[in-house]
């Protein structure tokens, strides 16, 4: 069942609630860290994905405004800011404090929102390779259950010039390329391997694991790479040690059958992320994609997946809150008759201006998202990767709460297991 809050007398949902954290940011007072950095997993250093669970267990990412800020200007001057008269949209009414009975309290300019909490105490961000490679700012871990490589290799999209507007990664190496400084390093499959080993087997930290890297202008060697990864993997760890699935983000090749050799290698779905459904709209905000890729090879290899393998293996994720609501919805219906998963990441305004602003749409926007979301995902069958959620992501928060949100949310009367059974039973 939903949570339900109330904030500047409107009642919210948990997930109105998450959209508005995620999307205004909070600020975090010294004493939260001090008091529950240690029993809990909270650090203030942004790169650790820091994140929140409400009452009723949805994530939300915690974007500290004043330490995130202070890690964005590596990729964008605040002086660039200043001069592009952003700063004044980087304000948030909410805050994170310590409740005088000793637990975090959320608070909406000073009254008193919710109770929260944060994830268990892990030691994964001190740990280092055997190469020395260190855990953190290579890995992540985020929610309760997932370990997530956000950027395996460079983008070469964005060496090229033609980094996705709202990429903090994508903007760093573009950055990096055209003042002709070096590369951060990357780990090797056996770094990779070594963390999944930690967090799966000695922490027990995370069940699900994704792996991302960057685009890469030789689409056929990057599903031999992550292939590599995933070889890796199953030496190390084991794939039948790793309870939950294995989600890869690729390119999309321009033979769709080069995606076999990951599957072959243990991945249970496979992202090609169009991240944006307007085609006018991505050729400005995604530039390398559109210039290098194109809709549709997005599109041949997504439908090449479900046709071979069935619904629900092939996904694309979108960046929601860059195009209209009606839109996406439009790429989630399109996408979910194919049996192809449209995943919901909800657009974080924190890191490089995309159509010059920084400010994400208003709530109404986002409801939109969760109720055509919802009908989409029951009229389909469409289940999203995960268990409890990710920070950003609204896909599984909205596929767990089908009950509260379908718009026939009556008993089921079929003889068989359905959707809304399922999305029940993992309540």
């Amino acid at each position: 069942m939903l949570g339900q809050y109330r904030v500047n007398g409107e009642t919210l949902d948990s997930l109105d609630l998450k959209v508005l954290l995620v999307t205004k940011g909070v600020k975090v007072s010294g004493r939260v860290y001090e008091t529950f950095g240690r029993t809990h997993r909270l650090h203030p250093d942004p790169q650790t994905c820091n994140c929140l669970l409400l009452p009723d267990g949805t994530v939300v990412h915690l974007v500290d405004l004043a330490m995130h800020m202070g890690y964005v200007k590596k990729a964008l001057s605040w002086e660039m800011l200043r001069s592009l008269r952003y700063v004044f949209q980087l304000r948030t009414p909410f805050s994170l404090e310590v409740a005088d009975a000793g637990h975090p309290v959320l608070l909406w300019k000073g009254q008193e929102v919710t109770r929260v909490g944060f994830p268990p105490a892990s030691r994964f961000y001190e740990q280092q390779t055997s190469s020395g490679l260190p855990f953190l700012g290579n890995a992540v871990l985020q929610g309760l259950d997932v370990l997530a490589f956000q950027c395996l290799w460079p983008c070469q999209y964005a060496q090229a010039g033609h980094a996705c507007q709202f990429c903090y990664s994508g903007g760093l190496f573009e950055r990096l390329a055209r003042k002709g400084r070096p590369l951060p390093p990357t780990p090797s499959p056996h770094d990779v391997a070594q963390m999944v080993h930690y967090a799966v087997a000695v922490e027990r930290a995370a069940k699900h694991i994704q792996l991302t890297g960057g685009s890469t202008l030789n689409t056929q060697a990057e599903c031999a790479v992550v292939k590599g990864f995933l070889d890796e993997i199953e030496q190390v760890v084991g794939l039948k040690n790793i309870p939950g699935e294995i989600l890869v983000y690729t390119t999309p090749p321009s033979d769709p059958a080069e995606v076999d050799q990951l599957f072959a290698a243990g991945a249970d779905r496979i992202v090609c992320s169009l991240e944006v459904w307007d085609d006018r709209l991505a050729r400005v905000v995604t530039p390398g994609k559109w210039k290098f890729a194109g809709r549709q090879r997005f599109l041949d290899c997504l439908k090449y997946i479900a046709k071979r393998y069935g619904p629900n293996r092939a996904c694309s994720s979108f960046v929601v809150g860059l195009e209209p609501a009606e839109t996406y919805l439009e790429a989630a219906k399109t996408l979910a008759s194919e049996g192809i998963v449209p995943i919901a990441s909800i657009w974080l305004p924190f890191g490089r201006p995309v159509q010059g602003r920084m400010r994400a749409p208003g709530l109404d926007y986002y409801r939109k998202i969760k109720q055509g979301l919802a009908h989409v995902y029951e009229t389909y069958g469409i289940v999203p990767p995960g268990s409890n959620g990710l920070n950003v992501c609204l896909c599984r928060d909205v596929w767990n709460h089908l009950a509260d949100l379908s718009d026939s949310a009556q008993p089921c009367e079929c003889n068989a297991p359905c959707v809304r059974h399922l999305a029940k039973a993992s309540q």
